[in-house]
């Protein structure tokens, strides 16, 4: 009896060793779990030419720190940026300003919003054929974008150029049907944004976006003529509405509106864009 007893009383005390041990155990491996460093938040912007994306990679070591995962998608065509975001392929994009913005949730019906304003970049009257805009000939072709806030952008350009007028209310969505003059029977013909800078070598003259004359290898400084400062259309970091409040949404618009960003576009893109 007595030996078993004991028996009983060393099976317990093994069992008790082993329970401890096991407890320890767990305790210290849990331990590096719990100062691990959160996962960063991953956030895809779409993107299209410069200088959006030399900005967007300019803040991501930026964004990094804060915690955030900034990863570009970059894309050759307007048209798929809008459509990509309300596909959830991408949680924002970079590339419009705010006129295309409304024109794109008019015609469409959805609720994309803008969160941030970044820059201006200023449309530009350029010409291979001439080198200043009063050698224009008489029925000179003029051509412009094809999408209605670009187009109505270019005409109040070329209005603003003294070659048009437009009628009072015209708006930024003018289109041809608005002009109420033309100055030496200038010939308009549309195109597609970034086929404008091709359309040059048989055009007189092009109103082309700064983006896509930057891609194009076009100086801006040579342009005949530039859109005014106080022109309405601000470049804009744009997502779906229930994200406008996103922390990460809020730590990209601070970051591409910071002095650095400025300093950016003031050395590298002079006189072609002016940060907010």
């Amino acid at each position: 009896m007595r030996k078993k007893g004991l028996s009983l009383v060393l099976i317990a005390m093994l069992l008790m060793t082993a329970v401890m041990a096991a407890g320890c155990g767990s305790k210290e491996k849990a331990q590096p779990e719990a100062n691990q460093p959160e996962q960063n938040t991953k956030l895809v912007v779409g993107v299209i030419g410069e200088p959006h994306t030399a900005m967007l990679k300019m803040v991501k070591p930026v964004l990094a720190k804060e915690g955030v995962d900034l990863e570009l998608k970059e894309f050759t065509d307007y048209s798929q940026l809008n459509p990509a975001l309300q596909d959830k392929q991408i949680d924002a994009n970079f590339f419009q300003h705010i006129p295309y913005l409304e024109d794109y949730n008019k015609k469409t019906g959805s609720d994309l919003v803008w969160t941030a304003k970044i820059h201006t970049e200023p449309m530009r009257i350029y010409s291979k054929k001439i080198d200043k805009l009063d050698k224009l000939a008489d029925g000179a072709t003029v051509g412009i974008p094809n999408d209605p806030s670009n187009s109505g952008r270019a005409l109040a350009v070329l209005q603003s150029a003294g070659l048009i007028k437009l009628k009072a209310d015209a708006g930024v969505t003018a289109t041809e049907k608005d002009i109420t003059e033309k100055k030496k029977n200038l010939k308009i013909t549309m195109a597609d944004a970034a086929a404008l800078p091709r359309l040059l070598e048989d055009a007189d003259v092009c109103c082309i976006n700064t983006n896509y004359a930057l891609d194009a290898g076009l100086d801006p400084m040579k342009a005949l003529f530039v859109e005014p400062g106080d022109s309405p259309f601000a470049n804009v970091i744009v997502v779906r509405s229930a994200d406008k409040d996103n922390s990460a949404i809020v730590k990209l618009d601070k970051a591409l509106q910071s002095p650095e960003i400025a300093s950016f576009l003031k050395k590298n893109y002079p006189a072609v864009v002016l940060a907010f």
